[in-house]
């Protein structure tokens, strides 16, 4: 039995997230994310969950990690200034490789900014926000049924190999509502687990690896004991300040996303058969370019969508094959220009590669983007 719904994107955050299986969301509101906390608040007690309001984003990030050291799933929400804030954290729970889905709806910025106009000025801030060389997932929905898709996946991601997930919505995507088909019951799901440790727990060391180079992690209070910290750390957990350790856990822990970039990084091809130019967009972006592809079509113009599903990792493999299939590339995203530099550097000079940039608290219309394609077009 399904259920169909108009939800709007924050909501269908929230379904996904009960599917999930999260269990503890800590927050503080700020639009344009504080549906997802208030449809949480409602929704988590009922299934045995707990919700609570922080007092800051700060204390958020940290109630979250405690959270998951106990064998939770867990979530956090926000927008600009609170996901400045948890930067410092999110360092944090890179270093520690503790599993966590962070909701960032953003909107223009910096600062105050506007609360509640679309931005996607965080993508750059998601992959480097924390300082010091860090490694983690940012997924970017572009549809209310794909909220629902990707904070499944943000879970079995962040579970699968131990580190923070972004889900890096935009104001668009998170007030849109569309219709949604939803099962009845959420039992079905299959839920995504960490791994556990098959030694006896005076032989458990918390960061020792295998092939996979994610360490086990058993539940604080399950009998295994290990020692958290944001200090560089080897296999014991505790404190190393040799060049050697640190070497190896920067290594260990970039490889163990890097070594399975085709199970993490997800674009999605639209009309890309036969086109000789491609549009580049994501998120609220990305729904402005579907029908400009669209309308590019009807006036003969052979021109197709990639979308990244996955922001960071970036899709450099999939960049690259891009340039060779077509003459000409434009980067459209709701920014000065942030993940233009990065396709730039994939395609490598290969084909030319043009920016459309909109940043005054409005989305592009499919005519405007229309219009740019046209102009880059030209040019080539």
């Amino acid at each position: 039995m399904s259920k169909v719904l108009l939800l709007q994107g924050n909501q269908a955050v929230v379904e996904g997230a009960i599917a999930a299986g999260v269990k503890f969301f800590a927050g503080y509101p700020i639009t344009p994310s504080t549906e997802v906390a208030e449809s949480l608040a409602e929704k988590l007690p009922q299934v045995g969950g707990k919700f609570i309001q922080m007092e800051d984003e700060i204390a958020s990030m940290g109630a979250i990690i405690g959270a998951s050291l106990t064998g939770k799933k867990v979530m956090t929400a926000t927008s600009g200034p609170g996901f400045s804030l948890k930067q410092e954290l999110i360092g944090y729970a890179c270093a520690a490789e503790i599993p966590l889905v962070i909701v960032n709806v953003q909107r223009v910025g910096p600062s105050t900014g506007q609360p509640t106009s679309p931005s996607q000025g965080d993508i750059m801030q998601a992959r480097w926000g924390t300082h010091g060389d860090h490694w983690l997932i940012a997924l970017t929905p572009a549809s209310v049924p794909e909220c629902f898709e990707l904070t499944l996946r943000a879970y079995a991601l962040s579970e699968k190999y131990r580190v923070p997930v972004i889900l890096l919505m935009d104001e668009v995507i998170g007030h849109m509502r569309e219709k949604i088909e939803l099962p009845e019951d959420y039992s079905d799901f299959p839920q995504a687990e960490r791994k556990q440790p098959d030694c006896a727990p005076e032989d458990f060391k918390a960061y020792a690896t295998d092939e996979s180079l994610v360490p086990a992690m058993p539940a604080f209070g399950s009998g295994y004991r290990w020692h958290v910290t944001g200090l560089v750390h080897d296999e014991t957990g505790f404190p190393k300040g040799t060049p050697a350790a640190t070497l190896a856990a920067a290594n260990r822990q970039r490889a163990k996303l890097e070594n399975n970039l085709d199970d993490i990084v997800q674009v999605e091809n639209y009309r890309m058969e036969d086109a000789d130019f491609a549009v580049v967009a994501f998120g609220g972006g990305a729904r402005t370019a579907y029908e400009t592809v669209d309308m590019a079509r009807k006036e003969g113009l052979k021109v197709g969508l990639v979308r990244p599903v996955t922001i960071w990792p970036f899709a450099e493999k999939q960049m690259q094959e891009l340039a060779c299939r077509v003459k000409g590339i434009l980067v459209h995203e709701l920014n000065c220009g942030q993940y233009v530099h990065e396709v730039e550097r994939a395609v490598n000079g290969k084909v030319p590669v043009s920016l459309y940039a909109k940043y005054d608290n409005e989305p592009a219309t499919p005519a405007q983007l229309l219009e740019e394609v046209k102009k880059a077009m030209a040019a080539l």
